[in-house]
């Protein structure tokens, strides 16, 4: 149990990057977005990969799975505009704001720990 504790303090910014990417899952419902598919789809897609990189960082930590968390972080920025979602400002906030947490946190991650090092 101490060995997850552990992992977990060390890792916070994994397991927030999956709790948001848990979040992407559910915000076409929780935003009330479900009827515009492409924005739904995005949201399911980018959160399922968000979800299974981060839970594959905690389980053993590999620097690529982070650069993935940061590539999608950067296309969740870009999102809205390249897919026509301005319009929609709940779907264009969102995107914004949980691609510069998730790629802001990768990268953290991704810098925190040390070169050549691969914890479990």
């Amino acid at each position: 149990m101490s060995n997850f504790n552990d992992t977990l303090k060390q890792h916070w910014r994994d397991v927030i990057n999956l709790i948001l990417g848990l979040w992407l899952i559910i915000s076409p419902w929780a935003l009330g977005y479900l009827a515009d598919t492409t924005a739904a789809w995005n949201a399911y897609i980018v959160g399922i990969i968000v979800v299974v990189a981060a839970a594959a960082t905690l389980v053993a930590f590999h620097r690529w799975e982070e650069w993935i968390n940061v590539a999608f972080g950067a296309w969740l920025i870009a999102s809205p505009f390249l897919l026509g979602q301005e319009g929609h400002v709940a779907v264009m906030w969102n995107q914004i704001v949980t691609g510069v947490l998730v790629g802001g946190l990768a990268l953290w991650a991704a810098f925190a720990e040390p070169k050549g090092r691969v914890a479990a």
